[in-house]
C-alpha cells in the first residue's frame, strides 16, 4: 500500500497534488474544525523550510552564474528589467482605472499599531540602498534580498578572476543547494494542506463581506492584469499565442505563491519552474530573486485601489494628473515593498500623502488591507511571483526567437 503511494506520487504531476491538498484541507476545515491547530504546522514547517533554504539558494546561485559567466555570452538580463518596470507601471494603471470606474467605500475600523511607515518616496529609495549595503551575514538571516543579491553580485564579480577549481566549486555547492530545494518542493502538498485547514477553519473570513465590493474590485484588477495585459506585454516579445506560457506560469507557481503569501518563499518555486521551462540558468538565477525584491504589480494594485478608496470615502475629487502621478507613485513605492505577508500596506500612508490624507485615516486603510489581507495579499503575492518567471521567460523566449532557435515547448 505504501509503496503504491509512493509510486503514485513520483509518476503524478505536482499541481495534481496540490489541487487534491487544496480540496482536502477544505474538506478537513469543514468537517473537522478542530484538526486547524496540528495541521497548520504543516504549512508553518513549510514556509518556514522554503524561506530558510531561499536565501542562502539565491546567495549562491548568484555568484555562480556571475562567476561562470563567459565573456561575449548573451544573457537577458536588461530586458527581464523592463518588462518588470512596464509590469509594474501598467498594474498600476489598471488600479486606477478599475477605482475611477467602481468607486469603493470603506467603513473604517480601529487600525493596528504599525511602526516604520515611509513619509516619502526618498525614504523608500533610502531604504534601499540602506538594504543593499547591509552587513551580508545579517542580510542572509533576515532575507533581506536586496542586500543578498547586491552581495553576491559583488563576490559573483570577483570569482570571475579565481581559480577554475574555485568556480566549479560554487557551482557544485549551487546544485546541491537546488536538490535541497527540489526536496522541500515535494512536500508543498502537505505545507499547502497545513496552509488551507488553518485558513478556512479561523472563522476570519466572515470579515471580508463587509469589505466584498473592495475586494471585487482588487482581486478584479489583479485577474485582468494576469489575463490580459502580463498577455499582451508577453505577446509583444514572443509574436506567438501567450496563453500557454501565462496558463503555465500561473498554474506552478501562482498556485502555491497564493498560500505561501510570500514573494521570497515562492523564489525556489520559481527557480524550479524556470529550470524546466529550459530558460538560461545565467539569467534565471538572477532575474528571479530580483523579481521578487522589485517586480510588484499586485503591490502596485493594492497602493492604488486602497489610496483611491480612502480618496473616495472622504469625498476627494482626482483629476487625471493626480491619477497619473498616482500611478508613478504607486510603481516606485510597489518596487520598495518587501516581499513577505503584507508588505505593500505599509506603502499606503505615502500614496494617500498626495491626496492630502492624513496619517491617521491611512493608518486605517493600513488596517483595512489586514482585515482582507487573507485574499488580497494572497491574490497579490500570487500575481507578484508569477510575473516573475513570466517575463524571465518571455525574455528568453525573444532572444531565442532573434537568433532562430527552436523554442522548447510547455
Amino acid at each position: 500500500m505504501l509503496n503504491a503511494l509512493l509510486d503514485w506520487l513520483n509518476r503524478s504531476s505536482l499541481v495534481l497534488q496540490i489541487v487534491i491538498a487544496l480540496v482536502a484541507g477544505v474538506l478537513v476545515a469543514w468537517l473537522w474544525p478542530a484538526a486547524a491547530q496540528p495541521a497548520s504546522m504543516l504549512g508553518t514547517l513549510f514556509i518556514s523550510a522554503l524561506k530558510a533554504v531561499a536565501p542562502v539558494l539565491v546567495f549562491v546561485l548568484v555568484i555562480a552564474a556571475i562567476g561562470n559567466h563567459r565573456p561575449g555570452q548573451e544573457t537577458q538580463i536588461k530586458p527581464v528589467l523592463w518588462l518588470y518596470v512596464l509590469g509594474t507601471l501598467a498594474a498600476a494603471c489598471v488600479g486606477v482605472a478599475a477605482s475611477v470606474l467602481f468607486p469603493s467605500v470603506i467603513h473604517f475600523r480601529e487600525a493596528p499599531v504599525t511602526q516604520g511607515v515611509p513619509g516619502e518616496i526618498g525614504q523608500v529609495l533610502m531604504n534601499v540602498v540602506h538594504s543593499a549595503v547591509d552587513n551580508p551575514v545579517r542580510a542572509l538571516m533576515e532575507a533581506n534580498y536586496i542586500g543578498v543579491l547586491a552581495w553576491a553580485v559583488a563576490l559573483g564579480t570577483a570569482l570571475r578572476h579565481a581559480s577554475q577549481s574555485t568556480r566549479t566549486m560554487i557551482e557544485d555547492l549551487g546544485k546541491a543547494l537546488t536538490r535541497v530545494i527540489q526536496g522541500v518542493i515535494r512536500l508543498a502538498p502537505l505545507g499547502i494542506f497545513g496552509l488551507v485547514v488553518a485558513t478556512f477553519s479561523s472563522g476570519g473570513t466572515a470579515a471580508l463581506w463587509d469589505y466584498a465590493h473592495l475586494l471585487l474590485v482588487l482581486v478584479g484588477s489583479m485577474a485582468f492584469v494576469a489575463l490580459v495585459v502580463n498577455p499582451l506585454i508577453v505577446w509583444t516579445q514572443i509574436r506567438r499565442n501567450p496563453y500557454p506560457l501565462v496558463l503555465t506560469c500561473l498554474r506552478e507557481s501562482a498556485l502555491t505563491a497564493f498560500f505561501t503569501r510570500s514573494s521570497a518563499a515562492n523564489i525556489p518555486v520559481n527557480l524550479a519552474l524556470a529550470k524546466r521551462l529550459q530558460l538560461d540558468e545565467e539569467t534565471y538565477s538572477i532575474s528571479i530573486p530580483l523579481g521578487a525584491t522589485i517586480n510588484m504589480a499586485g503591490a502596485a494594485v493594492t497602493i492604488s485601489v486602497l489610496s483611491l478608496a480612502a480618496a473616495h470615502t472622504l469625498g476627494i475629487a482626482v483629476d487625471i494628473p493626480t491619477a497619473i502621478l498616482l500611478c508613478i507613485v504607486a510603481s516606485v513605492c510597489a518596487c520598495g515593498a518587501s516581499g513577505v505577508a503584507g508588505g505593500s500596506l505599509l506603502l499606503i500612508p505615502l500614496a494617500c500623502s498626495l491626496f492630502g490624507i492624513s496619517n491617521d485615516v491611512a493608518m486605517q486603510v493600513v488596517g483595512v488591507g489586514y482585515v482582507i489581507g487573507v485574499i488580497q495579499d494572497s491574490t497579490e503575492t500570487a500575481l507578484n511571483s508569477s510575473t516573475d518567471v513570466l517575463f524571465t521567460a518571455a525574455a528568453s523566449r525573444a532572444a531565442q526567437r532573434r537568433l532562430g532557435q527552436a523554442v522548447p515547448q510547455l
